[in-house]
This record gives structure tokens, C-alpha cells and sequence, in this order.
């Protein structure tokens, strides 16, 4: 078995890999040249733990090699991103370009499978695009929708024993590609069809988004109050049918921060709570921000100069490097934007730079500042004092707590 997974990036990579793991030859693709090179070197261009020495170990022993450009295999993979274009309307110009440069390459018993999360009947148009270029090819070849459901940070495992969804366009799409994943994936492998399935992936994050956005809202509501959030949802918590989730600075990362705005794009009318929540937790990243500047403020005006503010993390969620859609960056900007009064020290331990932030050390930033901003809550700065005399600590990812 030969597989072409299209495009290298959080998923495809580490997808690629456990499949080259188990036994399946790999070609990787991806536009960006360095991507590449550094893929064949065995040096992983992300952040995920153990994932690097498996890299290593499928590269020297030959099972995954990587390219800017598809060849011929049995099975090819769509992992490539689906941004926004426009007012959050899904943009999946980039499936349709890697589908189209595998169309040649295609060939009678194939398995062709999108695994970017999508719109709810991407793959039927992908497959109408198929045979509209590839006529002879139609009822020869088999295309299905499997989307991941891993948590970066434990990529490795969550792979392998994650349940899937598998949807094909039709019954003998399913259980082809059933037969792919039941290679490497210990979960249970649960068939749909293809509609389903997009659906199932965009559902599953909207519910997250949703629970999110009411912990958000309690934490507006109980800053306004007066009341310790994050006490109230521990003692809530202890109601045996009640689970909150914790507040935290907005709703970042590629898949809950996005996902929902694909069910909202096609089903504006019916969708009413799933908008809603996203523009609750939205709003979130903007009221932080102006905490921050009302903070900065105030301490200029007690203090006759300007403080020094650092702003500790830019990665949508704990001890990664992804800064996809993260609020802590879009805080981090707007204040520095919004207010001159102050200077600026900006934390990111998962990354080595940024193309607008110039990075300190935790440590150093922590000593400089006057005002420290946790947005992200990496494990290094659980080392850090909760209280420190002469600071103000502001914690919107309860880090602290």
C-alpha cells in the first residue's frame, strides 16, 4: 500500500507518519519547499510530543519520503487547510487545487480521501470534479470523508485510539477506506455516508464552542458582580450533572474557532445558538484586551510613567506552538495597536520568532514587567509567583487559580 498524503501541516504530518509507522509507504506533499527539506531531513517543523523520533525513524528506514508534488500511489489523503474568505465564508480552494493535482495521477481500485474539515458536501463536489475531468474513472474508484478528531499535544496517541467517522459516497467508498484507517487506528471505526460525516466533524466543535462561549459569559458576568469565577464554577461543578468548562481569553486553534462558522455560512437562519456563541466567545479576546488598556491606563495616571506590560503566551491552548486563529495574539496586537502608553514585552516559549512580536524569555519578562498578562497558561509560567509585590497580575487563562 502507497499513500499521497496532500499537505504536510499539524494533521497531515503527524497522520502521515503513524501510517508510514504501520507499514504503509508514504509520499508526503506540501508547497512549501522547506517544509520538505526539513521533513526529509527527519526534523519535524512543528511542536508534538515524540513525534519528532518517530519522523526520524519512518524517514532512515525509508517509509515516508516528501515532495512538492503528488506521484502515483493507491491511496490519496486531502489534509490541507480551509481558511475563511470574505465575511467567514469557507473558502475550500485549497481541497480543489490538491485534488486536482492528484486527478492524473488516479487510476482504477484508488481510495481518494479528504480529511480537511469542509462544508457539508465538499466531497460530493470533489468527486464531481473527479469524473468530470477523469469520466472513465466513475463507479472505479472510491472517495470518502474522514476528519480527525486529535488534541494537539497528544497527537501520537489520539490517532491511533481516537474513534473515527468514515463516510464514503457510497457503501463500498466506506468500507475501502474502513480498510485503510483499520491499518493503524484502534478505535472504532464508525461508517456513515460522506454528508454525514462533514457534518459530524463541524458539529462536534460547534458543541465545543458552545459550552465555551457560556463559560466566557460567566466570566463577564461575574467580573461585573464581583464574584471569583473561577470558585463558582468549581463549587457548580459539584452538582453531578454540571461540567463547566473553564473561561479563558477568546477561542482559538484551526478547528473550534472555525469550524462552526461553516455551519453557520450555509444555515444562517437555523443556526442562531451556534452564532451566538461564537460571537460571545469572540467578544471575550476584545473585552480582555480592554481590561488591558484601561489597566495601562490607570497605572499612568497613579504612576506618572509608563509601565511595563508583558503579555505571556500567543498559542491558542497550553505547551504548543500553533498560533492558528489564536486570541492571546489578537489581544497581544490590539492593545499594542490601541495604546502607546506603556512598553511592551511579548512571551512565547513554543516558538523561536515571529514575524511582528519580538520575543523575551518568560522569566525575563516576568521580572521586567509591571503588569503581567497571562493569556496562555504554559506549563513554564505555573513556576512563576501567583502575587510578586509592585505587580499587577492579570490571569484570563486561570493559570493561577
Amino acid at each position: 500500500m502507497k499513500a499521497c498524503f496532500m499537505g504536510l501541516g499539524y494533521i497531515g504530518l503527524p497522520t502521515a507518519i503513524i501510517a508510514a509507522k504501520h507499514g504503509v509507504k508514504v509520499h508526503g506533499v506540501d508547497i512549501n519547499p522547506s517544509v520538505v527539506e526539513q521533513t526529509n531531513h527527519g526534523h519535524l517543523h512543528i511542536i508534538e510530543p515524540g513525534m519528532g523520533e518517530l519522523l526520524k525513524e519512518v524517514v532512515d528506514n525509508g517509509q515516508l519520503k516528501a515532495d512538492v508534488k503528488p506521484e502515483v500511489s493507491d491511496a490519496y489523503f486531502m489534509v490541507v487547510p480551509t481558511p475563511f474568505k470574505g465575511d467567514h465564508q469557507p473558502d475550500v480552494s485549497y481541497v480543489e487545487a490538491a485534488t486536482r493535482a492528484v486527478i492524473p495521477f488516479l487510476k482504477e481500485g484508488d481510495l481518494y480521501v479528504i480529511e480537511s474539515t469542509s462544508p457539508v458536501g465538499t466531497t460530493d463536489a470533489m468527486a464531481e470534479i473527479i469524473f468530470t475531468e477523469r469520466p472513465e474513472l466513475k463507479g472505479k474508484i472510491y472517495i470518502a470523508y474522514c476528519p480527525e478528531r486529535v488534541l494537539p499535544g497528544n497527537v501520537i496517541y489520539e490517532l491511533v485510539h481516537n474513534d473515527r467517522v468514515i463516510g464514503g459516497v457510497d457503501e463500498a467508498s466506506t468500507r475501502k477506506a474502513i480498510e485503510f484507517y483499520s491499518r493503524f487506528v484502534k478505535g472504532k471505526l464508525h461508517p456513515t455516508n460522506a454528508k454525514t460525516a462533514e457534518m459530524c466533524k463541524l458539529t462536534e466543535n460547534s458543541s465545543r464552542d458552545v459550552q465555551i462561549a457560556f463559560a466566557n459569559e460567566l466570566s463577564l458576568i461575574c467580573d461585573k458582580a464581583g464574584i471569583n469565577v473561577w470558585e463558582l464554577i468549581e463549587l457548580a461543578n459539584k452538582h453531578p450533572r454540571v461540567n463547566i468548562l473553564r473561561p479563558g481569553c477568546g477561542v482559538g486553534g484551526h478547528c473550534i474557532a472555525v469550524d462552526p462558522y461553516f455551519i453557520t455560512a450555509a444555515f444562517p437562519e437555523e443556526s442562531r445558538l451556534i452564532a451566538d456563541a461564537r460571537s460571545i466567545n469572540n467578544y471575550k479576546a476584545e473585552w480582555c484586551a480592554q481590561k488591558v488598556v484601561n489597566t495601562i491606563l490607570k497605572f499612568r495616571l497613579e504612576h506618572g510613567r509608563k509601565p511595563v506590560v508583558a503579555f505571556m503566551g500567543l498559542a491558542f491552548k497550553p505547551d504548543i506552538d500553533d498560533l492558528r486563529e489564536s486570541p492571546a495574539v489578537h489581544i497581544a496586537s490590539e492593545v499594542m495597536d490601541e495604546c502607546k502608553e506603556a512598553e511592551y514585552l511579548v512571551v512565547e516559549p513554543n516558538v523561536k520568532s515571529h514575524p511582528r512580536f519580538e520575543l523575551t524569555p518568560y522569566a525575563e519578562a516576568f521580572d521586567r514587567a509591571d503588569i503581567v498578562v497571562f493569556l496562555t497558561g504554559h506549563t513554564p509560567f505555573r513556576q512563576l509567583p501567583s502575587e510578586a509585590e509592585g505587580k499587577i497580575i492579570m490571569d484570563f487563562c486561570g493559570i493561577k487559580r
